[in-house]
């Protein structure tokens, strides 16, 4: 009798599945530099033109590089009236 086994279809799945997270895991560290080197420019430029007075720090970076203009405006709201 021909019987279907399940595990032909699952574990190439599985397979698919690890391979596609374990790219992500290793992407991530890369993305996260390209968008902290993006917000250190960003802010240097900022600094340069005297538009906000930031310091350059690497969570600083981080943080306008990943939100963009809402975490310039975050950065100089919480740096300017919170602390």
């Amino acid at each position: 009798m021909l019987g279907f086994d399940l595990g032909v279809l699952v574990g190439p799945l599985v397979g698919v599945a690890i391979i596609l997270i374990l790219i992500h895991l290793v992407a991530l560290p890369f993305w996260l530099l390209k968008n902290s080197l993006l917000g250190a420019v960003i802010l240097y430029l900022l600094n340069f033109l005297h538009i906000f007075a930031i310091k350059i720090t690497f969570i600083h970076c981080l943080i306008v590089g990943v939100f963009g203009v809402p975490g310039i405006i975050g950065l100089v709201i919480y740096l300017n009236y919170f602390k």
